[in-house]
């Protein structure tokens, strides 16, 4: 036991020796200690300057995002207010022809006149039609709803239009839908109403054999 003891006393004396090695002082001169001061003095400046950079960054950050977030809320805001104009001619019109001060012809006048209006709004804003009828059918612009026979246009030649299409600022927003042209069909006796013909006959042969 007593042995023990003498041991770990020696190494209690060991591991103090080492953690005052590890304290021991280092003489430096005059010229090397303010060299190391203003190389310390240099490093909080440089320290300072980034989290101040960083706060600078973060506010703008912040910044763009509200600004952002305002320009989407607001993107519209013109146009929304000339609409506006537009839905005061339409309160208008309905209440002098609910109280009877204006006959259908006059109603039917100031809804024409208004319509023209919001069409030249929107024109105003980029918007354009697509020209659809007697063009030829262009699946860029032109979503085909039926196909039809006729003799009057030519095939894949749009025959009539069911609803509209747009173009905002050159970009298609939303397509014409058509009814298009088949084309005439084929004569008895032409080598492709023959042809046709003869296929049909040798595939009806085959499904026999």
């Amino acid at each position: 036991m007593e042995h023990k003891n003498i041991e770990k006393k020696e190494n209690i004396r060991e591991s103090q020796g080492e953690h005052e090695e590890g304290k021991k002082a280092i003489t430096l001169n005059q010229e090397e200690y303010n060299q190391l001061k203003a190389e310390a003095d240099k490093s909080r400046e440089y320290w300072d300057k980034i989290l101040r950079l960083q706060a600078d960054f973060e506010n703008t950050r912040k910044r763009l995002e509200r600004e952002k977030q305002d320009f989407v809320r607001f993107a519209n805001e013109n146009l929304i207010i000339n609409l506006l104009n537009v839905i005061d001619d339409l309160e208008r019109t309905l209440e002098l022809a609910q109280a009877k001060h204006e006959d259908f012809s006059a109603f039917l006048k100031g809804v024409e006149m208004i319509l023209a209006h919001l069409y030249d709004l929107l024109k105003k804003q980029g918007l354009s039609s697509i020209e659809a009828k007697g063009k030829q059918f262009d699946p860029n612009f032109h979503e085909a709803l039926l196909k039809i026979d006729t003799d009057e246009f030519t095939e894949d030649t749009v025959v009539e239009e069911l609803q509209k299409g747009y173009t905002l600022n050159g970009r298609v927003v939303r397509t014409a839908k058509v009814k298009v042209a088949k084309g005439p069909p084929p004569e008895a006796d032409s080598p492709a109403a023959k042809e046709d013909k003869k296929q049909k006959e040798e595939d009806k042969i085959e499904k026999q054999e």
